[in-house]
């Protein structure tokens, strides 16, 4: 496959059944096939999306110093600002040309999992910055709660069997920023090296320029580029992991530009969807057979992720 296939939302979403149906088997197939689709139809609006980017480009054109404050030690980066080459790719060493933010899930006083998140950290410095990420955040959890009910569906699940695991899950945004290159990168760095993502889906913001690059089954690289109605949605090693491979996480990466481009900023917006932390990811019966055994051994969402976040660099052993 050498172009990332388009769905629309609005066919899951209908009340007629073969539209419903249709969107199931689309989806479904890409990512078989190739890991990513290009989404339409889903509940970000433009507004919401222009406040967005507004607040991200502020914040990342604070002061250093200013941003510092918030780098919260002790939390592996899951809240607040995550300094320039701080993440790596698992297996390199070469921090990714970046900087990063982490907006995390809102729970009620009340839910079981309160008290196992870290808190929100609040931009004091732009008033508004807090508000529009919880919007956003809201937005593309509800986007994805859909997308993992057609995805139950097409695996012969229950068409709620995701909604349970969701709710209060350990959820993240992640306002990324690409600062322009001032210096030959050292070490092969690139603003993010090739990986699989950790969680259940993402929903990308920000895929309509050239950078991300995905790798098809036959090992090429191929310009994953969205239309400017469009998330880019790709499935993570933890939904790979438990339908043992049949819906695949695919390596991709954001290579550098041009040099000539290299003194331009570029910014991307991610929702990593994780289920709650007790989760079983053990492999599901239903996508077990003769010819595809069992891949993985048992383990739950909340192990996965700490084996990864110190594999990422941003929680040390």
């Amino acid at each position: 496959m050498q172009k990332i296939p388009s769905v629309d939302l609005r066919d899951f979403l209908s009340d007629d059944p073969a539209r419903k149906q249709k969107f199931v088997n689309e989806i479904g197939k890409a990512y078989e096939e190739i890991g990513f689709v290009a989404l339409k139809g889903h509940f970000l609006d433009d507004q919401l999306v222009e406040s967005l980017y507004g607040e991200v480009r502020n914040f990342f054109q604070l002061p250093l110093e200013t941003k510092a404050k918030y780098e919260i030690p002790g939390i592996g980066g899951q809240r607040g600002y995550v300094s320039f080459g701080k993440e790596h790719a698992k297996g390199r060493s070469a921090g990714d040309l970046k900087e990063f933010w982490h907006f995390g899930q809102y729970v009620d006083k009340d839910s079981k999992y309160a008290g196992e998140y870290p808190d929100n950290v609040e931009v004091t410095e732009l008033p508004k910055f807090n508000q529009v990420g919880k919007e956003a955040y809201q937005m593309l959890e509800k986007t994805g709660i859909y997308v993992l009910r057609a995805l139950a569906l097409y695996i012969g699940l229950d068409e709620f069997y995701f909604d349970k695991y969701i709710k209060d899950g350990n959820s993240i945004l992640r306002p990324i920023h690409y600062p322009p290159i001032t210096d030959e990168p050292k070490d092969g760095a690139v603003r993010a090296a090739a990986h699989g993502d950790i969680n259940l889906i993402t929903l990308l913001m920000g895929a309509q320029g050239k950078g991300l690059q995905v790798q098809n089954h036959n090992g090429d690289w191929i310009d994953a580029m969205a239309e400017p109605d469009e998330l880019m949605i790709n499935v993570g090693d933890m939904l790979s992991r438990h339908t043992n491979n049949k819906l695949k996480s695919t390596i991709h990466q954001v290579v550098n530009p041009p040099r000539e481009l290299w003194g331009s900023s570029r910014y991307s917006i991610p929702f990593f969807m994780h289920p709650v932390s007790d989760m079983k990811l053990d492999v599901l019966e239903d996508c077990i057979d003769a010819e595809n055994p069992k891949k993985y051994d048992d383990i739950t969402a909340g192990e996965f992720l700490h084996e990864r976040l110190v594999e990422l660099g941003l929680i040390k052993k």
